[in-house]
C-alpha cells in the first residue's frame, strides 16, 4: 500500500474532485424535489428502467444499474410503488425474485423532470467546460468510473 502523501498536483484534483462528488448530488436531489418530488434516486431508478428491456429489471439488476445495495434498492422501489410510480411483479423464471417495472405516472414524471435534468447537467459540469475539455474528460472519468467497479468474478476460479 503506498502511503506516500498526495503531491500538490494530485490534492489539486483530489480536494475539487472531493467537492463535486459531494456537492453536486445534493444540488440535483435539491432540484428534483422542488421541481418534480422525485429525488436523485427516484430519478436513476425510473431512468434504468425505461432504458431497460420489456421496460422491468430484476431487483438484483436494478440495484446494480442504480449502484445501490439490494436492501437499500428495495426500500426505494417499495416508496416507489406506493407513490404509484413503479410496480412490482413476480419473476415469471423465479418466483422468489421481483422485478421492477414503471408506471403510466412513473412515465410521465420521468418525461416531466427529464428537461430540468438536462439544464441542470448543462449549468452545472458543461456550462463550465470547452468542448475539447469535454472530449478530454469522458476517457479519464470512464476509466476512473471502470476502476470502482467490482471485479467480473464469472471467470474466477472456485475456492
Amino acid at each position: 500500500m503506498n502511503r506516500t502523501p498526495l503531491t500538490s498536483e494530485e490534492e489539486a484534483v483530489w480536494r475539487p474532485l472531493m467537492r463535486v462528488v459531494t456537492v453536486l448530488p445534493r444540488a440535483l436531489d435539491d432540484q428534483f424535489a422542488h421541481d418534480n418530488g422525485v429525488s436523485l434516486t427516484d430519478y436513476s431508478v425510473l431512468v434504468s428502467l425505461s432504458e431497460a428491456a420489456e421496460g422491468r429489471l430484476r431487483l438484483t439488476d436494478l440495484a446494480e444499474s442504480t449502484a445501490l445495495s439490494l436492501s437499500r434498492i428495495s426500500r426505494v422501489v417499495e416508496a416507489m410503488v406506493r407513490r404509484g410510480l413503479v410496480r412490482k411483479v413476480k419473476c415469471p423464471q423465479d418466483r422468489r425474485a421481483a422485478h421492477a417495472t414503471l408506471t403510466d405516472l412513473g412515465r410521465a414524471k420521468l418525461a416531466a423532470a427529464y428537461p430540468g435534468h438536462l439544464e441542470r447537467v448543462r449549468s452545472f459540469l458543461f456550462d463550465h467546460l470547452s468542448p475539447e475539455e469535454v472530449r478530454a474528460a469522458g476517457p479519464i472519468l470512464a476509466r476512473l468510473a471502470a476502476a470502482l467497479e467490482p471485479p467480473d468474478c464469472s471467470a474466477c476460479p472456485d475456492d
